[in-house]
């Protein structure tokens, strides 16, 4: 197994521990253009627009993105009558991105390809900005293994198919695997949260991250299948009995990009269903609009209780 030499950054304070990408290239770069944000260290002033910013807040939708920024700016006293809320990667259309105080919410599409793109600039624009003491919490849907659909999971740590914690991928055309890490502290947090919610079931599991909703999950209404119904079932249960508790397609690279950069991670996903029941997502609109809704609202309780006990209003 190859290694990176990549290591994750341990800092317990996550006291002005600043935003650092482990590319020694970035910092002698005179201009920096992040492309698929429609943004540049030359044209835009990102310490201005970016430095105040300590929360960020991912997931795949940019519906489901916008409207985690108008709730969270109720929740922060900021909305206001007639208040808007602009995409600032208004000049492309491959992300969305909108700020309140200090939480930024962006969408990173489906799966590994499309989060890591849109991670490599995330963090670049974070160093640029010189923000400092950031965290990062994927909120997301999933597919769940053992739970009832409704269910918020916690990811403590991200697996890949073969139940392993790692991240693999090609470069310069070799095969490189990463270890992942998630933080176990901040984890915690956002379960004592949940508890204190009280409004939905929340546990703590890991998540199987996948390169593929069809087959990669098991799935048998796909439009190839190379498998049995028996051979699904003995997987799945292979994998609840390893710890697993969910399916998704974006927590492993986000395990391995933030971990590096010494960025605190979490990943909060809802399950739609159970997956040891069935393999398509059948439930009524109004139900999985609510089960969608129940990440976002654990997060924004968790910044706000954050905010507090740092003497934020």
């Amino acid at each position: 197994m190859a290694s990176s030499g990549l290591q994750t950054k341990k800092d317990d304070s996550h006291n002005g521990h600043f935003v650092q990408p482990t590319n020694p290239n970035v910092a002698a770069m005179q201009e920096d253009v992040l492309y698929h944000f429609h943004l540049s260290t030359s044209t835009h002033d990102l310490p201005a627009m970016f430095g105040d910013v300590k929360f960020v807040c991912i997931g795949g939708s940019p519906t489901r993105m916008e409207a985690f920024i108008k709730d969270m700016a109720k929740e922060l006293g900021l909305d206001h009558p007639g208040a808007e809320y602009p995409n600032i990667c208004v000049g492309t259309d491959r992300y969305v991105m909108f700020k309140v105080g200090p939480v930024l919410s962006l969408s990173h599409g489906i799966g590994i390809p499309s989060t890591s793109i849109m991670l490599h600039e995330l963090i670049k624009l974070l160093y640029h900005a010189r923000c400092s003491d950031v965290t990062v919490i994927r909120i997301g849907t999933s597919g769940g293994i053992g739970l009832e659909p409704g269910s918020v999971v916690i990811t403590r740590q991200a697996m890949d198919p073969s139940f392993k914690p790692v991240f693999e991928q090609m470069v310069l055309g070799k095969r490189v695997v990463h270890r992942v890490h998630l933080d176990e502290q901040l984890a915690q947090e956002l379960m004592q949260c949940g508890a204190e919610l009280g409004e939905f079931p929340t546990v703590l599991g890991d998540t199987m991250c996948t390169s593929d909703f069809y087959e990669g999950q098991g799935r048998l209404d796909g439009a190839l299948c190379s498998y049995s119904e028996k051979d699904k079932q003995e997987y799945l249960w292979a994998a609840h009995a390893a710890g697993i508790r969910n399916i998704e397609m974006e927590c492993s690279v986000l395990a391995f990009m933030c971990g590096a950069c010494g960025l605190q991670v979490a990943v909060v996903c809802v399950t739609l269903l159970n997956r040891l029941e069935g393999d398509q997502v059948n439930s009524p609109h109004e139900v999985l609009a609510e089960y969608q809704q129940r990440p976002q609202r654990l997060v924004s309780y968790f910044i706000k209780k954050r905010l507090a006990a740092a003497g934020h209003p």
